[in-house]
């Protein structure tokens, strides 16, 4: 991989002869060899005792790179989450690489880094992985397919079913930095590096909440749709409802000033290091303390309550900073596409 004529994927790289061979052996594979991974083959043997849990996302992110993160960080970080959040503690990662056709090699290079840096902040080993290189046009730059395996951890099993009237909900830290750092990177807002995405491992706060037992009803990291779909998604089909109050959520100030010029809602907009759970309401302040206590988790708040559902029955209802009420639904639309 040497010489400009390889500064760029090209197609060859994806035929599986020559070139897919020094892509894979002097790029790719020397972020990942390791005591899990000890050989290029077909598939990696590994141990697993008790319960496990498995997930698989995809990331189609534009731009690649953004501030706070880049298409890389986020699949590791993203794929994890999903299992934290199910209780589970993430020991093994698939990597699937589409490279459309053009894209620069040194970029494919900071990326893989930028994989590995993280499977090690994330303390989870990629194990084995594919790559394919479509024809220029047809790929949207990089796109990135995980499997992720975890070991389960959560007694009893988390589920929204478990969710009861009188209960707490807690956000785990400002809302919608994630959407905002990409859409602006995108479309080259002017705002700096006021704004970074806020992608990061949401284990050790899922690990303080699992600590509670049956008293943690239900946890979910809010991405695409961000805490709006997630809290609808916890009641829905439910007698019950849920009460949130606007002036308890926690929103960074440029987040909720370039999300007004926009004409979006934070709490609709995508998160990549911010969860949402329900407790019992007797120990919610201890729950929002021990989040605390962790830097991601700073500014943990609770921010509602399941009440009963009334003419509400599997609704949200905001309480706004003004004083009036309305009902938050499920996002509807193409609100920020290739977010995640």
């Amino acid at each position: 991989m040497n010489g400009h004529e390889h500064d760029l994927i090209t197609l060859e790289h994806g035929s599986g002869g020559a070139l897919s061979r020094e892509l894979v052996e002097q790029i790719v594979y020397p972020c990942f060899h390791g005591e899990a991974y000890p050989e290029l083959a077909d598939s990696t043997r590994f141990t697993l005792t008790g319960t496990v849990c498995m997930t698989t996302d995809s990331y189609t992110v534009d731009p690649p790179f953004f501030p706070g993160g880049d298409i890389g960080r986020l699949a590791v970080h993203g794929t994890c989450n999903d299992l934290a959040v199910a209780g589970a503690v993430p020991r093994f990662l698939s990597l699937g690489l589409i490279v459309e056709e053009g894209f620069a090699v040194a970029d494919l290079s900071r990326l893989l880094r930028s994989v590995s840096s993280a499977a090690e902040e994330a303390d989870v080993a990629v194990v084995t992985g594919d790559t394919k290189v479509v024809p220029r046009g047809k790929g949207g730059g990089i796109y990135i397919n995980t499997a992720g395996i975890g070991e389960f951890r959560a007694h009893p099993a988390l589920s929204a079913a478990s969710i009861e009237e009188g209960d707490a909900v807690l956000v785990s830290g400002p809302i919608g930095a994630h959407g905002i750092a990409v859409m602006a990177a995108r479309e080259k807002l002017r705002v700096g590096s006021a704004v970074q995405s806020d992608c990061a491992p949401l284990l050790p706060l899922c690990t303080s909440l699992v600590a509670f037992g049956n008293e943690l009803r239900f946890m979910r990291d809010a991405t695409r749709g961000g805490v709006a779909a997630v809290l609808n998604e916890a009641i829905s089909g439910r007698e019950i409802g849920m009460e949130i109050a606007e002036e308890l959520l926690p929103v960074d100030a440029t987040v909720q000033s370039v999300a007004d010029i926009l004409g979006l809602s934070p709490l609709e907009i995508a998160n990549e290091g911010v969860l949402v759970a329900v407790v019992s309401n007797r120990i919610a302040q201890e729950a929002v303390s021990s989040l605390r206590a962790n830097a991601i988790g700073r500014r943990a708040a609770v921010v509602g309550r399941i009440v009963g559902g009334g003419g509400h029955s599997g609704s949200v209802v905001l309480e706004t900073a003004v004083g009036g009420r309305r009902i938050v639904d499920l996002p509807r639309g193409l609100l920020l596409p290739r977010i995640c």
